[in-house]
């Protein structure tokens, strides 16, 4: 169950959203029957079912409306077809929790302190959360359906490249204020190298006016270039080809599939240690740790010091998406084991 305003599949630009499509793919691979619940424009190897996305600016009425349908496909899709397991990814999972059933398994992608509090307080029998990182972990209140962290994964082998480094850094993300990109695009003018930014601009007012007011002003310099959204050929050729990865991210972040991919393509990370970033990047030797924006141009300079065969060998080593594929895997099976020796002893 997707994010009902976010596309999945193979050029899926979000982190959630890109979790849920390899899991799709390895579940269709291995034999098994994936029904994917998501928003129109999306890809799927198994079964897709679309939920149609509002026209416009999302406001709450087109929340509103968007989860009921997303809701409904949901119902259907139980209603008709026998499902063994329920694996939701959503931030708003809750406007579209199914009733007591089949077993559900929720991935919390994002802090805990961004999600209501009766996301911990669930009443909804054989309901799990999971986050999927250890400073993650530490930040959610006590929750005795809380497992532990399921560390996310990206396509190691399909992202490792050899080209050859060019004088840029690059920066991926979603467009909004708490990834603090215009930090980046100023450490990069500091630096004197261009600072090429990907992602996605979600129409949200404050999302639009963060790019109108903070990011336009600085590309419109010249140094630096908006992309957009890129798909994952162009993306491994850019971080393949990138000096280094920058993030200067405000939020407690919960993971980074984009310091993963760097590291996969033997590209450098420099960030703030935000949450999850600063287990992710080893200080001096897949990339540097920094806080200040002065420190972040210093680092930029100095990312060709970084062996990239080291960037490569740690995402082998840590995130691979064949070991985060048999931690689902492992975890669908147990759930599944406990529904059934409940049921048998009821």
């Amino acid at each position: 169950m997707a994010y009902p305003f976010a596309p999945v599949g193979p050029d899926a630009v979000g982190g959630a959203e890109q979790v849920l499509s390899h899991l799709d793919l390895a579940l269709t691979r291995l034999g098994h029957r994936s029904i994917v619940v998501a928003c129109a424009g999306s890809a799927a190897a198994g079964q897709l079912v679309t939920t149609a996305l509002p026209d416009g600016a999302l406001t709450e009425e087109a929340r509103r409306t968007t989860h009921a349908a997303h809701r409904r496909s949901i119902e259907r899709v139980l209603a008709r077809q026998a499902v063994d397991l329920v694996h939701m990814h959503g931030v708003d999972f809750l406007a579209y929790l199914p009733p007591p059933g089949v077993p559900v398994l929720v991935t919390l992608h994002l802090p805990p302190s961004w999600y209501p509090p009766e996301v911990f307080r669930l009443m909804r029998p054989d309901t799990w959360l999971h986050p999927v990182s250890w400073s993650q972990y530490r930040a959610c209140p006590p929750c005795e359906a809380l497992l532990p962290p399921m560390e996310n994964g990206v396509p190691v082998a399909a992202l490792d490249s050899r080209l050859t480094r060019r004088d840029y850094a690059i920066a991926l993300g979603r467009i909004c204020p708490e990834k603090n990109l215009h930090q980046v695009l100023d450490a990069g003018t500091r630096a004197g190298l261009p600072v090429l930014l990907g992602g996605q601009l979600f129409p949200y007012a404050e999302h639009e006016g963060y790019f109108r007011t903070e990011l336009a002003p600085r590309l419109a310099q010249g140094h630096h270039r908006f992309l957009g959204p890129l798909s994952f050929a162009r993306k491994r050729r850019l971080l393949g080809g990138a000096r280094c990865l920058v993030s200067a991210s405000l939020a407690p972040e919960t993971s980074s599939l984009v310091a993963m991919e760097a590291m996969a393509c033997g590209t450098p990370v420099i960030a703030f240690p935000s949450g999850a970033l600063a287990e992710l990047v080893e200080d001096g030797r897949t990339g540097f740790l920094v806080h200040t924006v002065q420190e972040m141009a210093e680092a930029i300079l100095a990312a060709p010091q970084i062996d990239p065969e080291a960037c490569r060998e740690s995402a082998r080593q840590r995130f691979s998406v064949e070991a985060m594929v048999a931690r689902y895997l492992d975890a669908y099976d147990q759930l599944m084991l406990a529904r059934r020796a409940h049921a048998a002893h009821a």
